[in-house]
């Protein structure tokens, strides 16, 4: 599944660590966007992982799930790249 991970941690210590993990499982796209093409699998340890290290009560993490019509559609302008997915892509 293709998966944009977009967050807002207040706290420098958190933000880090989320960066750093996320780096993990994506690229690291814009400041606080990751690009993901994960199995189901992989998704669920990653949310698993998340949810040590953030507050729920001060931080938001969102996860945008793309299909694979939604994938096709992506555009960049300027210095962006292309999208590259996983072999066997599949939308769940």
């Amino acid at each position: 599944m293709f998966i944009v991970i977009a967050y807002d941690i207040p706290n420098d210590k958190r933000r880090t660590k989320v960066m750093k993990l996320l780096e993990g499982y994506g690229e690291h796209v814009q400041e606080s966007v990751f690009e993901c093409n994960l199995e189901a699998g992989t998704y669920r340890q990653l949310t698993q992982r998340l949810h040590k290290v953030l507050k729920l009560t001060e931080d938001n993490v969102c996860f945008y799930h793309l299909c694979q019509a939604d994938v096709n559609r992506i555009e960049h302008v300027g210095v962006g790249r292309e999208v590259q997915l996983i072999k066997n892509f599949k939308i769940l």
